[in-house]
C-alpha cells in the first residue's frame, strides 16, 4: 500500500490508498491542505453536480496554497491530488450510505438464495418499485426453481402469497390485485371459497365487468369452467341475488374451442400483465435456434468479440446523462437477461424500432471476458410476436 504523500495515510489507509467515501475527500483537504471543517464541506458542495467555474477556481487556488503551506506538496503531486478529488466528487457518496447499501445487498442475496419464493413475494408486494417488472421478477423466480401458481378466486389472497406444495416446497400464488379492472379484491378474499360463479355474485355483488375480468384472468377455472365458458356465463350470473333460490341463473355454455398455450399466455398478459408458467420467447425458440439466435444463458460460452444474434422481450430502455447519449436496452428471454448497448448513431438510424418494439432481435458484438455479457448492437429487428403481447417496458426512468 502506497501513498502519494505520507500525510494521506490517515485519511486513505482503511481503503488501501483508494478514496471511496465523501468523508475521505474532506479529510484529505483538512490534513493535506489545512482546510477547516467548514472549508472542507464547502469544497464538497462546490464539486456537486451543478459546479460553478468561478467557485471551483477559488477552491482550487485555496487548495494548492494550502498544500504548499501545510504539507509542502507542490507540482505534479498537487495537481494529481486535485484531479483525483475532482474525479471522485462526481460519484462519491458517504461511508454510511455505502455500508447501508452493502448490508442491503448481502441480506437480499441471502434471502434470495435460501428463501427464493418468499423473497420474490416480498418484491411483488412492494410494487411499484425497483428496476424490474412483476413479469421479470416471476420469470427470474421460475429460473431459480420456484413454482408459480395461477390466480384462483378460491386460493389467492389480495396480494401474492406463499403456498406449500405437496413436496413441501414453497410456491408463489399470484394475487387478485394483478387483475385489471378489479377493485373488490378484499371482499372476494373475505367471502371465499365459492361453489360456482353465481355464488360469487350472491356473496360479493360483483358486476358484469368485474366478473368478466376474473374470467379473462383465469381466476374462475378452479370452479370447473374454462375462461370462455366463464365469460359465457357471466352475463346471466350477475342477475343472482341473495334472496333468490340457488341455481336459477345457471346456464350451460355450448361446447367452445379451447385455448392453446400461446393464446392463454396472451390472455394472461392482457388481463394481469404477467404469465405464471411461460415466458413469451419460449414459443419462438425453435425458430430462433434455426436462425442461429443465442439464448441469454449461453452468452458467456461464446468467444469474446464474436458477432452474434440475440432476441428477447424489451424490459427497459435507459440513457444515463453520463453515457454520452448511448442507450442501454434490457432484454429478457426464457433463459435470462440480456444487456444491449445501442450507440447514438444506431439509435438515430433505427429510432422507430428502437423506441417502440416490444420484442427485438439484435445483431451485435458480444463482450464477456470479465464474466458479464453485454452486446454492442449494430442492427435491430422487430419480431412480430411482440405485436401480440400486451407488455410495457420501463423506459427512461
Amino acid at each position: 500500500m502506497t501513498f502519494e504523500h505520507p500525510i494521506l495515510e490517515k485519511s486513505l489507509a482503511k481503503t488501501l490508498g483508494v478514496p471511496l467515501f465523501r468523508e475521505q475527500l474532506m479529510q484529505v483537504a483538512v490534513d493535506a491542505a489545512g482546510f477547516s471543517g467548514g472549508e472542507a464541506d464547502e469544497l464538497r458542495r462546490a464539486m456537486g453536480s451543478k459546479r460553478s467555474p468561478e467557485r471551483m477556481a477559488r477552491m482550487k487556488a485555496r487548495f494548492f496554497a494550502g498544500l504548499a503551506e501545510t504539507s509542502g506538496i507542490v507540482g505534479d503531486i498537487a495537481t494529481s491530488l486535485w484531479n483525483k478529488i475532482i474525479a471522485f466528487a462526481a460519484y462519491g457518496f458517504p461511508e454510511s450510505h455505502s455500508q447501508s447499501f452493502a448490508s442491503l445487498v448481502f441480506f437480499s442475496a441471502w434471502f434470495k438464495l435460501h428463501y427464493p419464493a418468499e423473497f420474490c413475494v416480498g418484491l411483488l408486494r412492494a410494487q411499484p418499485m425497483g428496476f424490474y417488472s412483476p413479469q421479470s421478477l416471476l420469470a427470474d423466480a421460475r429460473r431459480h426453481g420456484v413454482k408459480i401458481l395461477p390466480i384462483s378466486i378460491n386460493d389467492s389472497e389480495v396480494e401474492a402469497s406463499i403456498e406449500t406444495t405437496a413436496d413441501g416446497a414453497s410456491a408463489i400464488r399470484l394475487g387478485l390485485d394483478l387483475i385489471n379492472g378489479i377493485s373488490c379484491c378484499e371482499e372476494i378474499v373475505q367471502h371465499a371459497p365459492y361453489s360456482d360463479i353465481a355464488d360469487i355474485v350472491r356473496k360479493v355483488g360483483v358486476n358484469v365487468a368485474q366478473l368478466e375480468a376474473l374470467a379473462r384472468a383465469g381466476a374462475l377455472e378452479c370452479l370447473g369452467v374454462d375462461r370462455r365458458q366463464a365469460l359465457w356465463q357471466a352475463g346471466i350470473a350477475v342477475t343472482e341475488r341473495v334472496d333468490m333460490l340457488p341455481g336459477l341463473s345457471v346456464v350451460h355454455a355450448p361446447t367452445l374451442p379451447g385455448m392453446n398455450a400461446f393464446e392463454l399466455l396472451i390472455q394472461d398478459l392482457a388481463a394481469t400483465g404477467v404469465s405464471h408458467d411461460k415466458q413469451p420467447m419460449t414459443f419462438v425458440r425453435e425458430t430462433l435456434t434455426q436462425q442461429g439466435v443465442i439464448p441469454a444463458a449461453q452468452l458467456l460460452s461464446v468467444a469474446d468479440g464474436t458477432r452474434i444474434h440475440v432476441a428477447g422481450v424489451v424490459t427497459h430502455r435507459q440513457r444515463p446523462q453520463t453515457a454520452g447519449k448511448v442507450t442501454f436496452l434490457g432484454m429478457e428471454d426464457e433463459t435470462g437477461l440480456i444487456n444491449v448497448v445501442v450507440s447514438r448513431g444506431l439509435w438515430e438510424r433505427q429510432k422507430k424500432v428502437a423506441c417502440t418494439a416490444t420484442v427485438l432481435k439484435v445483431r451485435g458484438i458480444v463482450h464477456n471476458e470479465n464474466g458479464v455479457a453485454s452486446i454492442t448492437a449494430d442492427q435491430l429487428t422487430e419480431l412480430s410476436i411482440g405485436k401480440l403481447l400486451k407488455l410495457r417496458s420501463r423506459d427512461f426512468h
